[in-house]
């Protein structure tokens, strides 16, 4: 909200350019529409351009097509080359590794990381990926109808009926997902967990465990947007992850103190560029050298 203040404040003072430096877009996650809810992405993205923003700044949206809500330029940069130097300088033996993707979804990121560091990919698959599913709250009920007949007092019965007479819809079959497993050998590896935001840490610790037992004796989890809520430090500490690497997007330094195995990697200097160029009038296509599609 006070990022929508100040644009507006700029925007009523004749500012030629509002540019907004916004490094963890929020809201990111709801960007699309499941069942009958909102879009959030689409209305945060309506209220910047409303306040008087020109040009966004950020890094590593969950969804690409995110930018595709904006009426004005997104430079959408990527914090995957400073990941991939940190596997690289401070994860000893990684030739070793294997990059793993902790769903079906999240597989296509973890094959941009395996192709440049020529390595394996091993995909997590089954009952651990719930995140994107949709829970079920009873709107798929037909209407409650309730039928007077026959009764006098102050109970109404209430039976199940279509909700228009006549008119039989076909029966949805609910998804049933397999048991958790591995598709991959991740025996003897150092296992590196790749994603893009964490923050409800259950699924990674779940992810985390399963490669344990399948023998992989070292675990590194790789995110950009490290939220780390609630209980996440108390859960890391006491899980099998080895080492939880995020960037500063997100500041979280009480994390650290409660958890030492949380290490952060600094990527102010893309963001610092970034800005540099915009202001100059310069090309920003340097940034995006050595960029892959699915980063």
């Amino acid at each position: 909200m006070e990022l929508l203040v100040m644009a507006y404040a700029l925007k009523t003072s004749c500012a030629k350019n509002i540019i907004g430096v916004i490094p963890y877009f929020p809201y990111s996650k709801q960007c699309k529409m499941r069942k009958r809810g909102s879009i959030v992405s689409k209305l945060l993205a309506s209220m910047l351009a409303k306040a008087g923003l020109t040009h966004i700044i950020t890094m590593d949206l969950h969804q690409k097509e995110i930018q595709g809500f904006f009426s004005f330029p997104v430079d959408n940069l990527r914090a995957s080359p400073f990941l991939i130097q940190y596997i690289q300088e401070e994860i000893p033996d990684y030739r070793n590794a294997i990059i793993v993707a902790k769903s079906p979804s999240a597989a296509k990121r973890a094959q941009s990381y395996a192709e440049r560091l020529r390595l394996g990919l091993a995909v997590i698959h089954g009952e651990a990926q719930c995140s994107e599913s949709d829970m079920a709250d009873g709107r798929h009920s037909p209407p409650c109808v309730r039928n007077t007949t026959g009764h006098t007092g102050l109970e109404l019965p209430c039976k199940q009926q279509a909700p228009f007479p006549g008119i039989e819809l076909p029966m949805m079959m609910a998804k049933e997902k397999p048991p958790i497993t591995v598709v991959g050998d991740v025996g003897g590896r150092i296992a590196i967990i790749v994603d893009d935001i964490i923050d409800d840490v259950g699924d990674f610790v779940a992810a985390a465990e399963l490669l344990k037992e399948r023998g992989a004796y070292k675990i590194y989890i790789m995110a950009t947007h490290g939220l780390l809520s609630a209980d996440a430090p108390r859960l890391i500490e006491e899980s099998a992850i080895d080492e939880v690497v995020v960037t500063n997007t997100v500041p979280h330094e009480v994390q650290k103190l409660q958890c030492p195995k949380i290490k952060t990697v600094d990527v102010s200097m893309i963001l610092a560029e970034a800005i540099r160029r915009i202001h100059n009038g310069e090309s920003m296509a340097y940034l995006f050298r050595n960029i892959t599609v699915d980063d």
